[in-house]
């Protein structure tokens, strides 16, 4: 049966359920408090009692016992799905189910198949589908990409990836952590994705790939913790990527880009870009690690509240949020490139589309 939705209106706040309340939660939390005059929490849920308990505490938001209370309720527009990667397929397909749009932590899914099936199970139900790659509403990354999109720096010739970040034995006591059968990947697709599809959405994906990827011993995981790789676009642009979690104690994450008008570097939320002509152009408010550090919650939630905030507004207007699902799957496509140039030993190639 098909469920009714309330449609909200300047005088109305939309009803939010939250699934999953675990490290995740935290800057979503804040930034549903900070939007409380656009929403409402209908509920959090986690199958732990411990976790139900202590988000109520320290948020003061209402929590349910089960999750059906949020899918089953029709006044409950959208699901804010903050659970494990290899959960979300399934999850997503239940939302789906009782007519739910979803803003989803990233990644898509533990594996290439669910993340394809995630945007497809949203599609065909004609329901929303944001996911939080909140890197891109960053105030310099925003400045980046203007300047790339006037021409100021001129054609991109060379440009690089660099996350150097740190994550200690304390993140990786959580079981499943850092192993394929939960995360589906490691520094690539948990740590790292965050910059990798900022620079896609700067740059694109690049046409060949070459690569390594290894696990360092440091931390009993499965997954890769160290990667670099070379990249060559269509453009005739050659760049670099180096990704681990390796680096005591942790450094800022760091995009450069070289022009034919000029370079680029953008470090954390700070930009600087200097221009053949002299002029040097500066943006954004810091250079910190920004979760780069063993605490990977480390950071402001301003970035997760305009994620949260472009996703109201897309349900609102009837728009798209600028990170949706095939915005999303770019930066999986990049990320399953680089895995299969390591496996491989050689040059991949990335087809269009």
């Amino acid at each position: 049966m098909t469920q009714t939705r309330p449609v909200p209106t300047a005088a109305t706040r939309r009803r939010v359920g939250v699934i999953g309340l675990g490290m995740a939660a935290t800057p979503h939390a804040q930034s549903l408090l900070d939007l409380a005059g656009r929403l409402e929490v209908a509920g959090g849920y986690s199958p732990s009692p411990d976790r139900r308990a202590a988000f109520a505490a320290r948020f003061g938001l209402p929590v349910v016992e089960r999750m059906e209370d949020l899918l089953d309720d029709a006044t409950v527009s959208a699901i804010l799905l903050l659970t494990p990667p290899d959960t979300h397929a399934g999850l997503v397909a239940r939302c789906a189910a009782a007519g739910k749009h979803v803003l989803l932590e990233k990644p898509l899914d533990a594996t290439p198949e669910g993340a394809r099936a995630v945007v497809e199970t949203m599609e065909r139900a004609g329901l929303t589908l944001g996911v939080v790659l909140q890197h891109r509403f960053r105030a310099a990354a925003e400045r980046l990409s203007e300047l790339l999109r006037d021409g100021t720096l001129g054609r991109p010739l060379s440009a690089s990836v660099v996350v150097r970040w740190w994550r200690d034995a304390a993140y990786y006591a959580q079981p499943g952590r850092g192993m394929k059968a939960r995360d589906g990947g490691g520094v690539l697709l948990t740590q790292a994705i965050h910059t990798l599809d900022l620079f896609v959405s700067l740059l694109g994906l690049p046409r060949q790939i070459a690569g390594f990827a290894a696990t360092s011993g440091l931390r009993p995981i499965d997954t890769e913790d160290m990667v670099a790789a070379a990249l060559r676009y269509d453009s005739g642009l050659l760049a670099t990527v180096d990704a681990n979690t390796v680096s005591y104690p942790g450094f800022p994450e760091r995009i450069e880009i070289a022009g034919t008008l000029g370079s680029a570097v953008l470090t954390g939320d700070r930009l600087e870009a200097k221009l053949h002509t002299g002029e040097t152009i500066r943006a954004g408010e810091t250079g910190g690690t920004l979760g780069g550090g063993a605490d990977p919650m480390a950071f402001s939630n301003q970035h997760h509240r305009a994620v949260l905030a472009d996703f109201l507004d897309a349900l609102d207007q009837g728009g798209r949020p600028r990170a949706d699902g095939r915005e999303a799957l770019k930066v999986h496509r990049l990320i399953e490139g680089l895995l299969r140039a390591s496996d491989g030993g050689g040059v991949t190639e990335i087809a269009e589309g």
